[in-house]
């Protein structure tokens, strides 16, 4: 592990929290202000309206500090009753949540299920959507249990005028979301994840149309109308992370400087790259090998290698911190993220060291040529 006087140098390559830019940083160390004063009322009108920019949406984004399951609530605390029935599109960690908060809250749950790892299939969905005579459908834009980027655009071609809510809280400014052109009704993000940002902060855009459908809230603090009709006035319905909002608003202007459609495309090489260089060691990928698999990079631990032990040895003795499988998956995958402040050499970096750990730990790899077919991978040009 490299050390530099006293202070161990850690690189971070989870789908979530993200590494965060300098001076994303340094703006949420700047003194406090008071959240009802001018100085952070300008803050705080700058960060809404770039956060419309970033959604693709002409609509309010509701801006809370909590973490993405917080917006997530917010959607079933909003828009259902106890004894409604909604569907949810399932193929992965965060679908399951989708239904356990649906659930928590009372809500008859028609769950349409994937196996993970596979892609969600529009008229499938459609299909099941007619079925069960719902009104509101909840899915994934992003699944980083499995790195799985579903095609939501379809699935609300294929649903038409049925309610459709998106998770886009680990896709948002990484793949291409375009809320309004598309008819998407509903989506919720994080700051954690493509945003650049410390966690603590969930937005939820929220159209006109969609908040006249709204039930009586069964949350105080996500309560939509109420965040809104603060929001109008560029105050908060309760005391909000000023100094979060800050640095969201430095990153967002970071993010909308480059241009989305820049981030888009390094979000697509960067992906390529880190699949080439696991596939160059001769490993299995677990989510799929196409340009949609631009957050995360999700990897079958090789034969007699326990996935967990790896990402130990990889924090442990070389400052290198992965992410793990999750439920069923647990020790039999490995999870590179890639979303947010990231570039080539990051990505160089964490194949090396999986590369070096994998055979310290006595796996038959192919050595010594990860790196150069990821830079190989990452300067082919990406269509347009």
């Amino acid at each position: 592990m490299g050390i530099v006087g006293d202070v161990e140098k850690r690189y971070l390559f989870t789908p979530g929290p993200t590494p965060v830019p300098p001076a994303v940083l340094a703006a949420g160390a700047e003194p406090i202000v008071h959240h009802r004063g001018t100085d952070f009322r300008e803050i705080y009108a700058s960060t809404l309206e770039r956060l419309k920019s970033v959604h693709r949406t002409e609509s309010d984004v509701l801006l809370y500090t909590a973490s993405g399951s917080g917006a997530m609530e917010s959607v079933v605390a909003n828009l259902c009753a106890p004894g409604d029935r909604v569907a949810v599109v399932s193929h992965g960690s965060f679908g399951e949540r989708w239904i356990s908060i649906c659930e928590q809250h009372d809500v008859d749950v028609q769950a349409i299920r994937y196996e993970w790892g596979e892609s969600p299939d529009a008229d499938e969905v459609a299909a099941a959507v007619r079925e069960s005579g719902v009104d509101l459908v909840l899915c994934q834009q992003s699944d980083t249990s499995t790195g799985v980027v579903s095609d939501v655009r379809s699935i609300k071609e294929a649903i038409g005028d049925v309610t459709l809510v998106v998770d886009a809280i680990s896709s948002l400014g990484a793949v291409p979301l375009e809320t309004d052109g598309w008819g998407i009704d509903v989506v919720v993000s994080g700051s954690q994840k493509a945003l650049m940002c410390p966690p603590g902060l969930a937005t939820t855009s929220v159209p006109a149309h969609v908040l006249a459908r709204a039930k009586r809230s069964r949350s105080f603090y996500f309560d939509w109308q109420a965040n809104k009709k603060a929001q109008d006035k560029l105050d908060a319905a309760f005391t909000p992370a000023v100094s979060l909002i800050r640095s969201l608003d430095v990153a967002l202007g970071l993010i909308l400087d480059d241009g989305l459609e820049a981030a888009f495309e390094r979000h697509v090489r960067l992906g390529r790259a880190a699949r080439a260089g696991i596939k160059a060691m001769g490993l299995e990928l677990f989510s799929p090998d196409d340009d949609s698999s631009a957050v995360v990079t999700a990897v079958r631990a090789p034969e007699g290698i326990d996935g967990d032990d790896l990402l130990l040895q990889l924090r442990d003795k070389h400052g290198v911190t992965l992410a793990p499988g999750q439920a069923h998956l647990k020790g039999k995958i490995f999870r590179i993220g890639h979303i947010g402040w990231f570039d080539v050499f990051d990505i160089t970096t964490a194949l090396a060291t999986v590369e070096l750990s994998l055979t310290e730990l006595g796996a038959d790899i192919e050595r010594g040529v990860a790196v150069a077919r990821a830079f190989e991978a990452f300067e082919t040009p990406v269509a347009a």
